[in-house]
């Protein structure tokens, strides 16, 4: 058994978010073939045509929107901060001078300024459009599991449909949709997982193979459900993925040349993002730095804007570059917004009355500002839009109906989201 662990951030409520996934390893626990049977069993492992994508930006801990997308220069300046406002490049749209570069190219930008965000820490809300708290008993799937269960692993597909480049939370979990659904998390060792072991040649693995066959077939014996019919199949689909290459190509980043591997330095995440897009994921998710900031939070900021700033400007221009810009929708934003006031210790704590969004691609309307706040951050002033709302308008850009139900675990039906008006301003 494979563990894959990614980091354990820790934010102001003291409690670990430790990114954590079991991988079995052909025949032992959970295995990629097992995954691919259980879609299958449900019906779900119908080969899709090249369908849209979706890349969701985490910013964990809750980033200030008032020092990124919603600056107030008019404002008191215990409210307005250090930063400065600067124009971009569609008219009456200013954002942060941190942000220059989108700056530039805002007319292949949106942002939303008037989202209510979340009143926790929680990782879940704005991937499953529901709390954390509410998660624990009523396990809502994930974006990210959804478009799996939508659109599952098709026959000789070397790509598994969601992807987590930060690794297994609450906010990637499939929920009540089982656990085929789960994200494959290259962290870690996980990587490693995609080659075959030193030692182990073709050869040997197909003898590997033909013993698991052999092993399923007194599985079967004493299944009861049925779920053990095909295994053999998915077995050969489950190597079929490993050794392909694909996903482990994309990963590479080596093989990217060395210009392209520049831009991207140190926000290597990004750049894999990209390729596992291409190489045909439906739904990518990944995290950057941490936004939790009580004290220092204009020392923190200057050095952690540039750096998104960089990122997801060579994200986007990339798949202008690569004509996948309308096929793939990207949205940046963590759980809340911070304080409009400055506290004593130059920091902005939580703010879960308005947040902001930037969202990019996906066939929808760019080089926009959508709603506002009040004129000290504090509240939306027109346009408010809820979490659920701004996902719904992803799950639209990506092909996938927000009403849509599936069974939960009691065997009740569950509408993907509840509020499921979308963002008008972007279709």
């Amino acid at each position: 058994m494979l563990e894959i662990s990614g980091q354990a951030p820790k934010f102001c409520d003291g409690v670990s978010r430790r990114n954590f996934l079991r991988i079995g390893a052909l025949g032992a626990g959970i295995t990629l073939a097992d995954m691919l049977r259980l879609q299958a069993a449900q019906g779900t492992a119908v080969k899709p045509t090249r369908a849209k994508s979706a890349i969701m930006i985490y910013l964990p801990g809750g980033p200030s929107h008032m020092d990124m997308y919603d600056l107030k220069p008019d404002a008191p300046s215990e409210y307005r901060g250090e930063f400065n406002p600067i124009k971009t490049n569609v008219a009456g749209v200013s954002i942060c001078e941190h942000f220059a570069l989108q700056a530039k190219m805002w007319d292949k930008f949106s942002c939303i300024r008037s989202v209510i965000g979340s009143n926790e820490h929680s990782d879940s809300t704005v991937t499953t459009g529901y709390s954390e708290n509410l998660n624990r008993t009523a396990n809502h799937p994930s974006f990210g599991s959804v478009v799996s269960k939508i659109r599952g692993t098709g026959e000789g597909e070397s790509v598994p449909p969601f992807v987590s480049l930060r690794g297994m939370s609450r906010g990637t979990e499939p929920g009540y949709l089982g656990i085929a659904h789960r994200p494959f998390t290259p962290s870690g060792q996980g990587q490693a997982n995609l080659k075959l072991a030193s030692g182990v040649t073709t050869e040997r693995l197909n003898e590997r193979k033909d013993l698991l066959t052999g092993m399923d077939d007194l599985r079967r014996d004493i299944d009861a459900s049925g779920t053990m019919a095909g295994l053999d199949s998915f077995n050969q689909r489950a190597i079929e993925m490993v050794t392909s290459g694909t996903v482990r190509n994309a990963l590479d980043l080596q093989k990217v040349d060395s210009k392209t591997r520049e831009r991207y330095k140190g926000v290597e995440s990004f750049l894999s993002a990209r390729r596992l897009i291409e190489a045909g994921v439906g739904c990518v998710t990944l995290s950057i730095g941490g936004w939790d900031t009580h004290s220092n939070n204009f020392s923190s900021l200057k050095k952690q804007l540039p750096q998104v700033d960089r990122a997801v400007t060579n994200l986007i221009q990339d798949l202008h570059d690569l004509g996948m810009a309308d096929d793939v929708v990207t949205v940046m934003w963590g759980e809340f917004g911070r304080t409009p006031k400055v506290n004593m210790s130059s920091g902005r704590d939580h703010w879960p009355a308005v947040m902001s969004a930037m969202i990019a691609g996906g066939g929808l309307k760019m080089g926009q500002a959508i709603g506002s706040s009040s004129a000290r951050g504090e509240t939306p002033k027109d346009r408010p839009y809820t979490i659920p709302q701004v996902l719904s308008t992803i799950y639209q850009a990506i092909g996938i109906d927000p009403s849509k139900t599936f069974p939960n675990g009691n065997g009740r039906p569950m509408y993907i989201l509840d509020d499921r008006d979308p963002v008008r301003e972007l279709i």
